[in-house]
């Protein structure tokens, strides 16, 4: 059987969005003491309980509001003025995001990649690069990245999108490129940008729209050309200037407002 803290573990590498919830401090008549601990996960589900009822029902809907914000809190709850129990009493509930670890998709395992994949890892992502060209991991030193030697076709089978998603696109191919682009936009994501001339950039857009691939709302998100703008030229200070990018999303998006 799972514990609470196995699955801690288990949100935590695979970046899916939930909320640790905790009662503090009990009083009265309550159907848990303080310590029972319960986590809400961002479809509503749970595992493990706080005492059920409408207590229980409140604390999710407030868990899902901690999601969403990424703001801790501390909630009282009147179990008979609030919840509508009988037993009556009081409770003091925790409820804070888990922090997870970001997923990092690099499509593209070419110079450019291999290093951001490298780099990245030193910043706490969980990295997957994804390459179908034949011994192109030969060189990869780093065993913990992950990777994929498949057609980016087959490889989206393998990958998971939630929120916690950080996306790359940096092929050797421009028509890849655009088709992983493509489908990645209708995904959820924390993060997704592509490589790329203004030039090539603007033939992409103007084919995404001319065929109803993608719409002017779709594409508002997507940094490309990729990367903070900074005078860089070989495809190590390129990865740098896109791992900045990644940096200040990541830390933008966790702030607490």
């Amino acid at each position: 059987m799972n514990s609470i803290y196995k699955k801690l573990t288990q949100i935590e590498k695979s970046g899916e969005q939930a909320a640790l919830c905790i009662v503090i401090e009990s009083n009265g008549s309550t159907p848990r003491k303080a310590s029972a601990k319960m986590i809400v996960y961002e479809n509503g589900t749970i595992f493990g309980t706080i005492g059920g009822g409408n207590l229980e029902h409140l604390v999710t809907q407030e868990a899902l509001k901690t999601i969403e914000t990424q703001k801790p809190g501390i909630f009282d709850y009147n179990l008979i003025l609030d919840a509508n129990m009988n037993c009556g009493g009081f409770a003091k509930v925790y409820i804070e995001p888990i922090e997870t670890q970001k997923q990092l998709f690099i499509f593209g395992a070419g110079h450019i990649g291999a290093f951001l994949a490298k780099i990245s890892l030193e910043l706490g992502f969980n990295v997957t690069l994804i390459d179908e060209r034949e011994e192109i991991f030969n060189k990869l030193s780093d065993a913990n990245i992950n990777t994929i030697n498949k057609s980016h076709n087959d490889a989206f089978n393998e990958l998971t999108f939630n929120k916690n998603t950080f996306i790359c696109v940096a092929t050797h191919n421009h028509k890849y490129d655009s088709e992983i682009v493509a489908y990645c936009a209708k995904q959820a994501y924390g993060y997704l940008g592509m490589i790329g001339s203004k030039n090539k950039i603007a033939k992409i857009r103007s084919a995404y729209l001319e065929n109803n691939i993608l719409n002017e709302s779709e594409m508002e998100n997507i940094n490309w050309p990729m990367g903070v703008n900074i005078k860089c030229e070989t495809p190590q200070e390129i990865a740098i200037s896109i791992l900045a990018k990644l940096v200040d999303v990541k830390v933008s998006k966790n702030k607490i407002k």
